[in-house]
């Protein structure tokens, strides 16, 4: 049995951290082995170079094509050593961003060449998409307050401008509006439970493996 690659995005505050954990639960109460992991950062590579793209530097700020080139090489690492082997294995994976993040933020909300984006997530996959994408849509200014009110400082990004968390918000409607059959839309302001719900319909309705979608 082939494996599963389904990944959580959104803006900041997006709900993405509960939702994982809640179908991390529910897929495992169903007697199916679940790996849960993250761009940047699934991989002992992966935390070190979570930690150069998010801490801030205002005297020695990360260049946006260096930005770029390091989430790149966390994929990399991630698809060869967590993703591949794990979906080989039959697993179902629940991912924390991966090639839209880079299209959403880098793309829309840097400005930066969509082709060089294309050509830098087709290497770093090896052509390896998402089974399922589901995409938490809540409004940013709802995400960023959410998001202050759950850590006690803000990252690199989640410091950037309204505006660019406007344009990346812009980017993903644009994914899901290009890829109806892969990206699924959720309103991640609904209350956690039936959020979970949606996502649950939705994982039903294109696995077939886990029952009808009755059974939700």
């Amino acid at each position: 049995m082939s494996g599963k690659l389904i990944v959580f995005e959104g803006v900041e505050g997006c709900g993405k951290t509960t939702q994982i954990q809640l179908c991390c639960e529910w897929l495992q109460s169903l007697g199916l082995a679940v790996v849960v992991t993250r761009e940047p950062g699934g991989t002992i590579l992966g935390t070190e170079l979570r930690r150069l793209l998010l801490e801030k530097s205002a005297d020695k700020p990360v260049a946006e094509v260096t930005e770029l080139l390091l989430y790149a090489a966390d994929r990399a690492q991630h698809v060869a050593q967590e993703l591949q082997p794990n979906l080989a294995a039959g697993k179902y994976i629940l991912c924390d961003r991966y090639t839209d993040s880079t299209v959403a933020y880098q793309g829309y909300g840097r400005g930066l060449s969509m082709s060089l984006i294309d050509q830098l997530n087709h290497i770093a996959t090896g052509g390896l998409t998402s089974d399922l994408t589901i995409w938490l849509d809540v409004d940013v200014e709802i995400g960023l307050q959410r998001k202050r009110g759950s850590v006690d400082s803000l990252d690199r990004i989640e410091q950037e401008t309204i505006a660019f968390h406007h344009r990346v918000s812009r980017g993903y409607a644009d994914l899901a509006a290009a890829n109806p059959s892969r990206i699924v839309r959720i309103d991640g302001s609904l209350s956690k439970e039936t959020v979970h719900h949606f996502i649950q319909k939705s994982l039903r309705l294109h696995f077939q493996d886990l029952g009808s979608q009755d059974e939700v």
